[in-house]
């Protein structure tokens, strides 16, 4: 069996260490304006800037998953701007460290990912690169990638949102776009063999650019925002495993797209940061949690720049949601930040 990475836990001895099996480890989930708008305190909760000795190439629109097999966070991302080599990068809760696998999905911008807990493999599809688009299905199991060939699969997408429904132990995959449509609005199931395009009786409106995680509070698969075919978008829709509800609420964030979003449960809660505001265009550096009922802006003492496109996913052997990059005024900044 092989054994997540160590965690630490505080006590009246000082630092004790925590082993975790990968087997027990369960992965729960890696865009109007407001009135009236709630800000919560944040004495307990706010965003800490890590300062390891290395990092990845700063890049935005690149994605993360944590990969409970080996309790490291994923990052798949490209190496130079002109989308020619591609890197894969693993965070153990302090230190980043570059991977050399034996095969790799070529670079690429808009792709998505998350861990599929039913296989123990990180799930990669689509994404955008210099050959056009992609409908490619990639998985990584802690050591190389792997090229999936599935009998179905979605078409060629870039900016969809894909989160992992522990609660039916499938992907899950909403929206996107490609050349021949601008704002997609099916959604797609992975099973760890093949794509299956489901057919719910109504659902959100197309688009691209929207975020979505799994709430393993309340067992659902949540998805805020976007960019709509006649507007931008900041709405908060639930998926059931069957079923898309959409949240009828007075409180909510902004519009935007290309935020970074993840399940945190340490405290049981969704937490977004920052994106593009659709209205304006302007970068957003907003932080807010969602407990299943309510959106709540949190008020961080300190925070991440406002930027678009970071990196985001839940690392459970750290108990903190994890950020990297993205793109905010001064380009794309290396930088590592963690909410807890």
């Amino acid at each position: 069996m092989r054994m997540a990475r160590v965690g630490r836990l505080s006590g009246p001895g000082g630092w004790r260490t925590l082993r975790v099996s990968a087997a027990a480890v369960t992965v729960v989930g890696v865009l109007g304006a407001v009135s009236p708008a709630v800000v919560a305190s944040s004495q307990a909760l706010g965003w800490t800037q890590q300062h390891p000795a290395a990092s990845p190439p700063g890049q935005h629109a690149v994605p993360m998953a944590y990969d409970a097999a080996t309790g490291t966070d994923v990052l798949f991302g490209y190496q130079d701007d002109l989308l020619q080599r591609s890197g894969t990068w693993t965070w153990d809760g302090s230190t980043w460290t570059q991977q050399a696998p034996a095969s790799s999905p070529p670079a690429r911008l808009y792709a998505a990912m998350v861990y599929d807990a039913a296989t123990g493999t990180v799930v990669l599809f689509g994404g955008q690169n210099n050959s056009g688009w992609l409908g490619d299905t990639w998985t990584w199991d802690g050591t190389t990638w792997t090229r999936r060939t599935p009998a179905a699969h979605p078409p060629p997408l870039a900016r969809a949102a894909m989160a992992y429904d522990a609660a039916t132990g499938t992907v899950v995959l909403f929206g996107g776009q490609n050349s021949t449509r601008p704002f997609a609005g099916s959604t797609w199931t992975w099973d760890g063999t093949t794509w299956t395009r489901q057919n719910p009786g109504s659902g959100p409106p197309p688009r691209n650019g929207a975020v979505m995680a799994y709430d393993a509070a309340t067992g659902t698969v949540v998805l805020f925002g976007g960019n709509g075919r006649h507007r931008p978008l900041a709405d908060t829709w639930t998926w059931d495993g069957s079923t898309w509800t959409k949240q009828n609420l007075a409180v909510h964030p902004s519009t935007r797209i290309q935020a970074a979003m993840a399940y945190d449960a340490a405290t049981s809660s969704v937490v977004l940061f920052g994106g593009q505001g659709t209205s304006s265009g302007r970068l957003l550096g907003d932080t807010w949690t969602w407990d299943g009922t309510t959106w709540t802006q949190q008020a961080a003492a300190s925070s991440p720049s406002a930027r678009d496109g970071a990196a985001v996913a839940y690392d459970a052997a750290a108990g903190n949601v994890v950020l990297f990059s993205g793109n905010d005024l001064s380009g794309f900044p290396n930088d590592t930040w963690t909410w807890g």
